[in-house]
């Protein structure tokens, strides 16, 4: 494979990065900014991104958008509708649509739950080979503060997929959600950045420190293993059989969530005392790494490889 972006994916990826930039939460009290959410719903509404796939956009284009969206902290909904716009050349997805996932661990243990619901009214989830549909209830409270998450009713059969179908669905959402680990621990990592550069202790900015500067400069080779696993991942989906997809996924999935967690913990870390409190950001690209890492999740024992 070419790991380089085309001019048009570059071009993706810039558009989204100055969207992102631009409307997504500077803060933790911008997530609560109600006219701020509004104008960036409407403006990733007219993009028309949600429905890439079945523009024909391949899954590396897909995963362009998701990690800058998660760099940013983009607080409406990306991941869901884009990989239940996957699904329509099977069932009929209709608008306001997004994806579910059943729940194996947690408060809610064998329930549904659909994935950045805000807005949604139907959610679709792919079991052996069929596609189910369900409405999208009541609200949930969520970990992560920047995605909504909801109680799905009862599912009903929407269309099938075989085999070959099911699996590239299922890497594709792998791809997805390594993506918006990778953008988590992007984002997660420049805030710490900032933050070493402005803050002084003892006369000298606290990046000038070994203890700080160290496990920042890790946290920017964890981030350029997992671009390199995700972009494997991420063009995988179209140009691998679906078994070579979900196995570049899977590795990609492990390997990003350790990282993403790795990254956001030390950002909390460089921000001292004020990375403990509600009103430091860090905390925010934390919450939303974890939430990704259980959307979809991997076993180790489901890769032919060990990661340490």
């Amino acid at each position: 494979m070419d790991a380089r972006l085309t001019t048009e994916q570059r071009e993706l990826r810039d558009a989204a990065a100055r969207l992102a930039g631009d409307l997504g939460p500077g803060s933790v009290q911008d997530l609560a900014d109600a006219d701020r959410a509004a104008r960036l719903e409407k403006a990733v509404a007219a993009t028309g991104w949600r429905t890439l796939r079945s523009d024909g956009a391949s899954g590396v284009e897909v995963a362009i958008v998701a990690e800058e969206f998660a760099r940013g902290l983009v607080d409406v909904p990306f991941a869901g509708p884009v990989l239940a716009d996957d699904l329509r050349p099977h069932a009929d997805v209709g608008e306001a649509s997004t994806i579910a996932v059943d729940v194996t661990t947690g408060r809610a243990a064998g329930t549904v739950e659909a994935v950045d619901a805000a807005g949604a009214e139907r959610a679709f989830a792919v079991r052996d080979g069929r596609i189910l549909a369900g409405p999208v209830a009541d609200a949930l409270p969520e970990v992560d503060l920047t995605r909504r998450g909801a109680r799905v009713g009862e599912l009903e059969p929407a269309g099938e997929l075989d085999a070959e179908a099911a699996g590239r669905r299922r890497a594709l959402a792998l791809a997805v959600t390594s993506a918006d680990l990778v953008g988590t621990a992007r984002g997660a990592l420049a805030l710490a950045v900032e933050y070493a550069g402005v803050r002084e202790q003892y006369g000298r900015a606290i990046g000038s420190y070994q203890a700080v500067a160290h496990p920042l400069a890790e946290g920017l080779a964890l981030i350029e293993g997992s671009v390199s696993v995700l972009r494997h991942a991420a063009w995988a989906v179209d140009e691998l059989t679906a078994d070579e997809a979900l196995q570049a996924a899977r590795i990609a999935k492990i390997y990003c969530a350790r990282a993403a967690r790795t990254v956001c913990e030390t950002a909390i870390q460089v921000h001292g005392g004020i990375g403990n409190t509600w009103e430091c950001l860090a905390h925010a690209y934390l919450r939303r790494a974890l939430t990704s890492t259980e959307l979809f999740p991997v076993r180790l024992e489901e890769i032919d490889l060990g990661l340490s």
